[in-house]
């Protein structure tokens, strides 16, 4: 009789230990289903939103990690905290590769922010004083790309084949003797408001903080340049796995393109 009731006990133990393992491999299952994206604001938050709807119809759950700086995104991809970014170009993602000796790729761009300068006080560019301060992007890709934008419209000369990898120090004519400041990204849109700054390199995403749009600039960027596109970001490690190929797929789904014409034309051009 106890040998019966022994066996019961451990018939009913392997049974139980056997539903936590089915219980442990259908968790397991389900985790490798949700694929982490870190980004910073919108549009590329909204994006991610959208393309989690489009996901969700192959059994992927998208979820967006919400950054607040233009590091964390990336020491999360990094750190293997997100899957992927959504939330830069790629000589930005590179220069963060070279800095943090990171593998990070960029695998598909998604669109073209229509980027320019502003300025609170002046409506046109040869109404700027002499001597007027101008901030600019303190990293160096974004620097680059400001000073190509005034050497294009003749407002700075740059030497010869810099193009977008210029920095001040390549400025080789100035004829209104302008001062350049290095101001971080996400503190271009306050220095609009500084008395002292004349005028400011901006992204659309960040000078909305301040209620304005490219239409307000004094003027944008002549020809989308494709290499500063917004990026979709992974590891060389993960950038060919199942949730990479399903991520890639639902940010450039047409759901996707709808939502970017329709909601932000104003202020991008889709890249895919």
């Amino acid at each position: 009789m106890k040998k019966w009731v022994l066996g019961v006990v451990a018939f009913a133990t392997m049974i139980g230990l056997g539903a936590c393992g089915t219980s442990e491999k259908t968790d397991s299952k389900q985790e490798d289903k949700v694929i982490k994206v870190a980004a910073q604001a919108p549009p590329m938050t909204d994006i991610v939103k959208v393309a989690a709807k489009e996901a969700k119809k192959d059994g992927w759950d998208i979820q967006l990690v919400q950054v607040n700086d233009n590091v964390a995104y990336n020491d999360m991809v990094m750190g293997e905290e997100a899957d992927a970014s959504l939330a830069q170009h790629k000589p930005f993602m590179e220069k963060y590769n070279q800095e943090k000796n990171a593998t990070l790729v960029a695998l598909q761009p998604i669109y073209d922010a229509k980027v320019g300068f502003y300025s609170k006080e002046y409506d046109s560019i040869d109404a700027l004083p002499e001597n007027s301060k101008i901030a600019l992007p303190s990293d160096v890709s974004n620097e680059g790309r400001a000073l190509a934008i005034l050497n294009d419209y003749g407002i700075i000369t740059l030497k010869d084949g810099v193009g977008a990898n210029g920095t001040v120090k390549d400025i080789v004519e100035n004829p209104k003797n302008f001062e350049f400041m290095s101001v971080d990204l996400l503190n271009l849109a306050e220095a609009y408001s500084e008395p002292d700054v004349a005028m400011v390199y901006n992204y659309p995403t960040y000078i909305a903080k301040i209620g304005l749009k490219p239409s307000d600039a004094l003027f944008l960027e002549k020809t989308p340049d494709s290499r500063f596109s917004i990026q979709l970001v992974a590891r060389e490690d993960n950038q060919d796995s199942e949730k990479i190929k399903a991520l890639k797929k639902a940010v450039t789904s047409d759901a996707v393109k709808k939502f970017l014409e329709d909601e932000h034309s104003d202020t991008l051009l889709v890249a895919f």
